[in-house]
């Protein structure tokens, strides 16, 4: 049976390869997706397609890709690796859109997530040629239940000139219900109102996504699932980890700074964030709320046990398995999943009023607190700020998580200068490595210095960057935050020249 109840919607249907014809060399496009949920899956790759005869014969054909954060092969890698993409925002993780990047090939604008939709709607960006973008079905009234992503579905679909809609009927029909897709934030400054939610649990939108018929040019029937990665198996450092914060968490309660049932929980991507709600699964804490970005699928796992009784965010990030057994059961997860806008589910005032507890991965952090979260060495991108510093600069308590080394020990994640700064130490209330927790609230620089690195640092290099303090101190032209300039780079530059950080 069509997932297309609206006559007018099912005369526009046709194959991807048609759809794809209306997306034009130069173009800006504005693509469904979010952290590999809710992309696209037939219609990226016919534009590949056209793309890679366009190069065949010697004409150009490069577009802007705008999604709402990272997606999938199916739609980063395939534009990628077509040579297909001019211009990239505000998220991705694909190895292929990361190597176009790297190499110079592809613009990229690391944007934080919570802002892209007043740039595209003030049209910072340009103009929104196409939208493309997935849904589960459209109602017999004109309206598209949203899939597994909302994203910055409702800003593409209000500001693109022509709108091309994938209907994938492999996302399950129950899914109905489970967004909130609230249209007020909508309007621009100095036009807006104060958000009206309070709590995780709060709706205040509507279930589906307006859009205007006449816009829409195409509309491809798919059905394909969401391509994920799986997450990595919990090791000992992932699980240390995770003690050292929920240790952190019971000094908090016991101080009176955190209720019995702490404040809602925000996790950042990957498998460390994902191992510390592993950690929160076997801890004592019950009745948990999460207002976060990504459901991943610790967070199922603790909506499962009853110890989590609701989730908000804007989109899952599951691996295979969890992708396929939330679809299987979304009218369950429907009741206890909120789906929202990413402006709203990233809203500063919204996570600053609540409490958020934020916790983030990192790259790298320095000793007085500054932290890197996206560049490698100085210059290569990894996959951007994402959301973490929406959560960061304004939760209650905002801390980083990271292994104290990489690369098998030839890189210390606690350096004396990040090679790039992210998040300052003004915004970092708390580190933590596998060797232990770094609580920088209150502290000076210096004396954030002494703890991170007696704390956070691997034993491998704790020594080393005693040394560098000491250095600092002597060479420095001020003792509030001491650094020697000449060498403050110094472990970079020896990595890239011999393969380690090691100076011995």
């Amino acid at each position: 049976m069509s997932r297309i109840a609206h006559e007018g919607f099912r005369s526009k249907v046709m194959s991807a390869e048609e759809a794809a014809s209306f997306v034009k060399d130069g173009m800006s496009v504005g693509f469904s997706g979010f952290t590999g949920a809710g992309y696209p899956k037939a219609v990226p790759v016919a534009i590949a397609h056209q793309a890679k005869e366009a190069h065949a014969k010697g004409e150009p054909f490069k577009i802007g890709v705008w999604t709402g954060a990272s997606t999938a092969p199916e739609l980063d890698g395939a534009l990628a690796e077509a040579d297909a993409v001019e211009w990239r925002m505000p998220y991705q993780s694909d190895p292929q859109m990361r190597a176009k990047i790297n190499d110079g090939s592809a613009y990229y604008s690391d944007v934080h997530l919570s802002h892209g939709a007043t740039y595209v709607a003030q049209g910072f960006f340009g103009p929104l040629h196409v939208a493309v973008i997935e849904v589960t079905a459209i109602t017999s009234d004109g309206e598209l239940v949203p899939s597994s992503s909302v994203g910055l579905n409702r800003t593409y679909l209000a500001k693109a000139e022509k709108i091309v809609l994938e209907v994938n009927s492999w996302q399950s029909e129950d899914l109905l219900g489970m967004h909130d897709v609230y249209y007020d934030i909508a309007v621009l400054p100095p036009h807006r109102k104060p958000i009206p939610l309070t709590k995780p649990s709060d709706r205040i939108g509507q279930t589906t996504l307006k859009v205007d018929l006449d816009k829409v040019v195409a509309v491809v029937e798919t059905d394909a699932s969401d391509r994920n990665t799986p997450f990595k198996a919990l090791d000992e450092d992932s699980k240390a980890i995770a003690g050292h914060l929920l240790d952190f968490f019971d000094h908090e309660v016991k101080q009176g700074r955190l209720p019995e049932n702490l404040l809602p929980m925000q996790s950042g991507v990957g498998n460390i964030a994902n191992a510390v709600l592993a950690g929160l699964l076997e801890s004592k804490y019950e009745n948990l709320t999460s207002f976060t970005e990504v459901i991943q699928d610790g967070m199922i796992d603790l909506l499962d046990s009853g110890k989590v009784t609701v989730a908000s965010g804007t989109a899952f990030s599951l691996s295979p398995d969890a992708a396929h057994r939330v679809n299987d059961n979304a009218k369950k997860y429907r009741d206890l999943i909120i789906l929202r806008p990413q402006d709203v589910s990233n809203h500063p005032e919204l996570i600053r009023r609540q409490g958020v507890i934020a916790c983030n991965g990192m790259i790298e952090a320095d000793i007085y607190g500054n932290v890197n979260s996206t560049h490698v060495m100085g210059s290569r991108m990894q996959n951007g700020i994402g959301g973490s510093g929406d959560f960061t600069r304004n939760g209650y308590l905002s801390g980083f998580v990271t292994p104290s080394t990489a690369k098998g020990g030839a890189i210390s994640c606690i350096v004396p200068m990040v090679n790039h700064i992210d998040h300052t130490e003004h915004d970092t209330d708390y580190l933590i490595t596998e060797q232990g927790l770094a609580d920088l609230r209150g502290l000076a620089p210096r004396q954030r210095a002494e703890v991170i690195i007696e704390n956070c640092a691997h034993p491998d290099y704790k020594e080393q960057l005693r040394e560098y303090v000491k250095l600092a101190e002597k060479m420095a032209n001020g003792r509030h935050t001491p650094h020697d300039l000449s060498s403050a780079f110094s472990w970079h530059v020896h990595f890239l020249a011999n393969g380690t950080m090691k100076m011995n």
